[in-house]
């Protein structure tokens, strides 16, 4: 079938992969691929192999977290004609993979992989410079993926996040920005802000709908301001201080720095940022996912 790169992340998950590894290429040899494998030694690596071999293959398939798969997919969009893409998710909680229904088992995730099957996906530009594939946010607990260690995330899994997001409830802090987009422009006090391309975000699903469409061009926003003083998280939050839409674009700005995450990884601290939606930019190996 031709040449196919695997960008494989040791550290992933409970570092399942390290057992797996041979499994995963004898199956794409299997399915009549040539195999070259790339093991990451560091943050960024996947992205920089991804830009480097991608144009030299035909298929790139990484294994790890969805960490791995948002620096995969940020190194293919450096490329003009970025190969196929294949995932074997591996990692602590893997929400990207559960949006797509790819099986949680590696042999079988694998051969999804490394076979025909395939849909387009969106995918987002953070500030006109970096990408996400499926969360970009700001605020109450999102800052847990990245501050969460890795040796963590491995003994405990998503218990690990579950965890470091009851220690920065004592910690939780409003911002102050300025909203804008062509379905939603306010101006006021945010606890939280997710813009989503996923069914699932840090292994908690109903945050965003569960028909949520991956190739529509089009994110949803979630956003919650400041409740009223007789409301807390200790009860129900009322319905006029969360903010759900849909938009290709939107754009927040804010007096002081804000620190956003994408994809789990630290995005940078930011007075003004804007989402841009780049409609099915990747061809990624999955089967159809029921859409709107």
């Amino acid at each position: 079938m031709g040449k196919l790169l695997l960008i494989a992340n040791p550290r992933s998950g409970k570092m399942k992969v390290r057992n797996k590894l041979l499994d995963i290429v004898d199956v794409c040899i299997k399915e009549g691929w040539e195999v070259q494998v790339h093991v990451t030694q560091g943050p960024r690596d996947a992205a920089e192999a991804a830009a480097r071999y991608g144009e030299t293959v035909d298929r790139i398939v990484c294994c790890g977290g969805d960490g791995t798969l948002s620096e995969t997919i940020s190194g293919l969009m450096r490329l003009k004609n970025p190969p196929g893409l294949g995932y074997i998710p591996a990692g602590s909680t893997n929400d990207f993979a559960s949006s797509l229904k790819i099986p949680r088992s590696i042999p079988d995730a694998a051969r999804l992989a490394a076979g025909k099957e395939s849909r387009q996906i969106d995918v987002g530009r953070f500030c006109g410079e970096d990408y996400f594939v499926y969360v970009a946010g700001f605020g109450a607990f999102t800052e847990v993926s990245y501050m969460t260690p890795q040796e963590t995330k491995n003994v405990l899994g998503h218990q690990a996040y579950v965890l470091e997001g009851v220690k920065s409830i004592a910690n939780i802090k409003a911002y102050h920005m300025k909203v804008e987009s062509e379905e939603y422009t306010a101006e006021g006090d945010y606890l939280f802000g997710v813009v989503t391309n996923s069914t699932s975000v840090g292994g908690f699903k109903g945050l965003t709908p569960k028909n949520t469409a991956l190739d529509d061009g089009l994110f949803e926003v979630l956003l919650i301001q400041v409740p009223g003083a007789d409301e807390s998280f200790s009860n129900s939050i009322s319905h006029e201080y969360i903010h759900r839409f849909c938009t290709s674009g939107v754009r927040f700005l804010s007096p002081e720095p804000v620190d956003w995450v994408l994809d789990g990884e630290f995005g940078g601290a930011r007075t003004d940022v804007a989402v841009e939606n780049l409609t099915k930019r990747i061809e990624i190996m999955a089967r159809n996912v029921k859409k709107r």
